[in-house]
């Protein structure tokens, strides 16, 4: 389409540009030229000129500015108390007052004001009176008290620059209460302005002579919902036809885990659910519920951060204050008959377990996570990852102890092993140690990012001990190890394990740990149940348990200390711990039994024959502190029989705790460490370390302080662990040493080393009464053992060993070989008892 132009101005425009070319011709070019030069100059130098400088203000200034907020928070604050108080007292004795307030407003007189002989009951004198009736009976009633939130609110920020609530929100909110809350008051409580106020009460008859009283109900009603649901985001969950599953938390508390859906869905955002708990309780029902509000945050980065919200799971544990404590059941062991039920507990029938109160408490069991900390690190690492064309379609935190679970559901085509690699770029980003990245979670379809809580919380034993779960656990040997990051209470049994290798640098909590063992199964077990091997080459580790050497420890017969502390000492005793070991097999085999509990069992139903050798046979527990002390001073005269007991020693119920700094390959040799499934790992130096512990990574990725790993064979499953101090194990041990109990220590099998008891000649002045027949005992079994002679002739031990030695004196059984049996030199009776004939002459 052609373009109309106006000749009238083209014309014109000729004409002026023909002047303009009249007038250059007639100036001479060099005046041209330094006109032009001088316009460029122009150009440059207003580029170049400095910009104008604003004005700053100096140090005093500010220092002056500084001042007068401060003087002006301290009125706010002060005249918000005044306020206070002066309404306060008002709604006490405004009859009292009344007549005094009502005669100088109503006729102006204020010369009653400077009167002495008119008292008045108000805190704040006359003045205080006379500004209570003027803001409570002529103005806005109650609702006044919104002036003082106001004014403190303020004051606060001005004065000391703490922000209790958001100053503008506070004004909004305020402002509509001051006119909302005195129309409501004047229709619930009609004809009593003191509630009301004159403003309240005059805006209700207008409005009811407008809309009636129905009319007017509707309208605040309306009105107030209206504004708690612009101000407070009520999500109206109530509404919706499926409420999802409810799961009972604490008692009464509980948890719909549904996911609501968002109140705001952009279509160029993405949708996810974020769940803030309030906890409301319910008058009628006396239960507690947990609202859940939906919230979204506004997108600076639509793509990467805030098109995502973040789910948080509440932790879910049930615990009791405090649980029934087991009553001593006194029963006179006499009044047992072979028809009752063998019980071992009658030996000390008036033992009474420890109690709660012997143990603290150093944290509590509310979560001490913010919201703030959970929507930054979830921002922090969807950028993070978004940085890296990495996106996310789910994200949901669950609040541990000490470590908070971010689970990401990346979207469809990215690969694991992407996000996996990136370990190191989230830890930046977050600016925290201890970054740990789980891809994927096993038994779930997500990604978990394991990042430490800024304010971790100290696990109790004390809390853990209280819950049903380990009050009421049927486990053999059960013990509390700490708390899982769901919160939840993780209870393990070492009958199950069957033995236990802990590791981790120092200080990294591994004594604590072992503490915790202990004390668990002193809470649980009775000491007939449960025995202890304490081996402590440190010394002052495990010397808190010698209290207990009467109830729950066990040592060899000629043992001064009930704690083995002297390396020698310690190979007798786990040569000895062999001996017991073959014992109990022995007996094993004779009851027809595969393992201690089935052996137990029968022998509480009076199956088996005290007569012939039975017992009842306690747990033994063996702990070994710093095992990589004993191996370099004593090397495989520790590792031989330690190797014995980890590969055989669980069917009787013996069991290994062993904890050192780092189980390398000369420490723990293949053989030891294939029989120990469940390993403990704390907070190492390197991942060489880790995976000479788990056989992977993660130990060093820890933030130490109880922190820990715990290796099950393909799991691994991080806990907090519980801590509990000296002072509490002091109060424990002396709770259960003050009481009655055993006249010595379990005693464990003697053991003779062929250095320390040299063999002798025979002499037959000096031979057993039991001689001929223990020597025709082992011919006739072709078994040369102390347990033997010891179980059939029902000796003692020592004196079984006498006549052992005696026999290999005689030539009838041969020298000692550690954990076998002595070899039989006499295949039949009749040879034997011509061999007895010679040494009786």
């Amino acid at each position: 389409m052609a373009r109309a132009i106006n000749p009238g101005k083209t014309n014109t425009f000729r004409e002026e540009s023909k002047e303009e070319n009249i007038r250059e011709d007639s100036i001479p070019e060099p005046e041209i030229a330094a006109k032009k030069e001088k316009k460029k100059k122009e150009k440059v130098s207003e580029k170049t000129k400095p910009p104008k400088e604003k004005n700053i203000p100096t140090q005093k200034e500010l220092a002056h500015r500084e001042q007068r907020f401060r003087v002006v928070g301290l009125f706010f604050l002060l005249f918000s108390l005044y306020l206070l108080f002066s309404f306060t007292s008002y709604l006490l004795s405004w009859q009292s007052d009344f007549s005094f307030t009502d005669t100088i407003f109503k006729h102006f007189t204020f010369d009653r004001l400077f009167e002495n002989k008119i008292p008045v009951e108000n805190w704040m004198g006359k003045i205080g009176a006379l500004t209570a009736y003027l803001f409570i009976s002529k103005w806005f009633g109650v609702a006044s008290f919104f002036f003082v939130i106001i004014l403190f609110n303020t004051g606060m920020k001005q004065f000391f620059h703490i922000q209790i609530l958001p100053v503008l929100k506070t004004l909004e909110y305020c402002f509509w209460g001051i006119l909302w809350v005195p129309v409501l008051m004047s229709m619930v409580l009609p004809g009593d302005d003191l509630f009301s106020g004159v403003y309240g009460f005059q805006l209700n008859i207008s409005l009811t002579e407008f809309l009636g009283t129905s009319g007017l109900a509707m309208l605040l009603g309306f009105t107030g919902l209206s504004f708690f649901i612009l101000a407070f985001n009520i999500p109206f969950c109530w509404f919706r036809k499926n409420k999802g599953i409810v799961i009972p938390v604490e008692g009464n508390i509980s948890i719909p885990t549904e996911p609501l859906p968002n109140t705001v869905t952009p279509s160029d955002f993405l949708e996810m659910e974020v769940i803030r708990g309030n906890f409301m309780k319910d008058e009628e029902t006396n239960t507690k519920e947990i609202e859940l509000e939906l919230q979204v945050t506004e997108p600076p980065k639509p793509e990467l951060v805030s098109e995502l919200e973040i789910q948080i799971e509440t932790p879910v544990e049930t615990s009791i204050e405090k649980p029934v404590e087991r009553e001593p059941v006194i029963t006179d062991s006499s009044r047992q008959t072979i028809d009752t039920r063998y019980d071992p507990t009658l030996d000390l029938a008036s033992y009474r377990y420890p109690t709660l109160d012997l143990l603290s408490d150093y944290g509590t069991d509310a979560v001490n996570v913010r919201k703030e900390e959970l929507e930054a690190n979830k921002d922090k690492i969807v950028q993070t990852l978004g940085n890296y064309d990495i996106r996310i379609a789910k994200i949901k935190a669950t609040i541990g102890p000490a470590v908070t679970l971010y689970e990401i559901v990346p979207e469809a085509g990215v690969r694991i092993s992407r996000i996996k690699n990136l370990e190191d770029d989230i830890a930046l980003s977050l600016a925290a140690m201890g970054i740990r990245i789980i891809a994927p979670i096993p038994g779930k379809g997500t990604i978990g990012i394991e990042v430490p809580n800024q304010n971790p919380e100290i696990v109790s034993i004390k809390s853990l001990m209280a819950t049903e779960k380990f009050k009421n656990s049927t486990f053999e040997l059960p013990f509390v190890l700490g708390k899982t990051i769901a919160n939840e209470t993780f209870i393990a049994d070492l009958a199950k394990m069957p033995h236990l290798l802990m590791a981790g640098a120092t200080g990294q909590g591994k004594s604590v740990g072992l503490n915790t063992i202990i004390t668990s199964l002193l809470y649980k077990k009775h000491p007939s149940q449960v025995k202890f091997v304490l081996i402590d080459p440190k010394k002052v580790e495990l010397t808190l348990f010698n209290k207990l050497e009467r109830h729950f420890l066990a040592k060899l017969p000629d043992a001064e200390e009930s704690i083995i502390t002297d390396t020698k000492k310690v190979i007798r005793t786990l040569n000895s711990l062999n001996i017991e070991m073959d014992s109990r097999y022995d007996l094993l085999r004779d009851a027809q039994v595969r393992n201690i509990k089935e052996y137990n069992e029968k022998f509480f139903s009076r199956v088996l024959n005290p007569l012939d050798g039975h017992q009842f046979l306690p747990y033994i527990v063996i702990v070994i502190d710093e095992f990589a002390d004993l191996i370099m001073t004593a090397g495989r005269e520790i590792e031989t029989p330690l190797a014995r007991l980890a590969q055989l020693a669980r069917a009787t119920g013996i069991h290994l705790i062993i904890a050192t700094q780092r189980p390398s390959v000369n420490i723990i040799t293949g053989t030891i460490k294939a029989n120990f499934p469940a390993r403990i790992a704390f907070r190492v130096i390197s991942k060489i370390d880790s995976r000479t512990i788990l056989d992977s990574s993660g130990a060093d990725q820890l933030i130490g302080r109880g922190d820990m790993l715990l290796s099950t064979g393909s799991d691994l499953i991080r806990l907090q662990c519980a801590f509990v101090d000296t002072p509490e194990i002091d109060k424990v041990t002396e709770f259960i040493g003050s009481q009655r109990g055993y006249p010595e220590a379990f005693a464990l099998p003697e053991f003779y080393d062929e250095e320390s008891t040299p063999s002798k000649d025979f002499d037959a002045k000096e031979k057993d009464d039991f001689f001929a027949e223990a020597a025709r005992l082992v011919v006739t079994h072709q078994h040369g053992s102390t347990s033997l002679i010891q179980r059939k002739l029902k000796l003692g031990y020592n004196r079984a060993g006498r006549i052992i030695d005696q026999l290999e004196s005689a030539g009838i059984v041969g020298p000692f070989e550690g954990s076998k049996a002595r070899e039989v030199h006499y295949k039949d009776l009749s040879s034997l008892e011509e061999h007895l004939k010679l040494l009786g002459k």
